[in-house]
């Protein structure tokens, strides 16, 4: 191979390896933001679980004295 090539491939490589930090760093957001979305859908679903037993009791409650 010449200098030339050589030079080329030196400068793909270079490339490659940015487009590889770049991608990483992506798939961290990407990564974290899918965590926070989790997060953010689960805890009032899990609140909502262990909330409508209690809200359901009282309501039956309240319903049973006005009769």
């Amino acid at each position: 191979m010449d200098s030339q090539t050589q030079q080329k491939l030196a400068e793909l490589e270079q490339k490659i390896d940015a487009i590889y930090v770049s991608v990483e760093k992506t798939r961290r957001y990407f990564l974290g933001t899918l965590i926070v979305t989790a997060i953010a859908f689960l805890l009032p679903l899990v609140g909502l679980l262990l909330a409508i037993p209690s809200l359901l009791s009282t309501y039956s409650d309240i319903s049973n004295l006005s009769i």
